[in-house]
């Protein structure tokens, strides 16, 4: 038991270290909000509009867009009318592919980097067809919410846990089994 739970400790100590020392450095030069720039709609076909906005160049700010990732290049961002947000759009070229891009603004004061993330797809949202009801496998599976059934599961299920603890216990004192 004890061997076990030092190997658990050593792996789990181990990924922690690993984690810490290949996160990415972020310097006060390059700072980077992910998820700063609302792009909408979030989900778009080639060839159409998007629009991006942010509120973390102040109020009154402009920014400069990246939207190369998806090839369309630069575009500005202004102060929008209502105070508080940077906004901008660009289209979406024909040509782009099915995947996720990174839209990228850079806020003009203080070279603030904020990012968002665009959807491109071949469907448009309202024609997009979503799976409903159950998956029919044949014998046997879910016969319906029966808060009865359900309890007898959740019993069945809380007998085996306590019986397997006891026979662990019962090993690990050397009694026997």
């Amino acid at each position: 038991m004890r061997r076990t739970a030092r190997l658990l400790t050593g792996t789990a100590l181990a990924a922690a270290a690993l984690g810490l020392t290949t996160a990415a450095p972020v310097y006060a030069g390059d700072a980077v909000a992910t998820g700063g720039l609302t792009v909408y709609p979030s989900s778009v076909v080639p060839g159409e509009r998007a629009v991006v906005s942010t509120a973390a160049c102040g109020e009154g700010g402009s920014a400069a867009g990246d939207a190369s990732a998806v090839g369309a290049g630069a575009f500005p961002l202004a102060p929008d009318t209502d105070g508080g947000e940077t906004t901008g759009h660009f289209e979406v070229p024909p040509s782009a592919q099915p995947g996720t891009y990174e839209i990228v603004a850079t806020c003009g004061d203080d070279d603030r980097r904020v990012t968002g993330d665009l959807v491109v797809t071949l469907t448009p949202a309202a024609e997009r067809v979503y799976p409903k009801g159950s998956v029919k496998t044949g014998v046997g599976g879910a016969l319906g919410p029966d808060p009865v059934q359900t309890a007898a599961g959740v019993a069945a299920l809380a007998v085996a846990a306590a019986g397997g603890t006891w026979l662990l216990h019962r090993r690990a004192r050397g009694d026997g089994i």
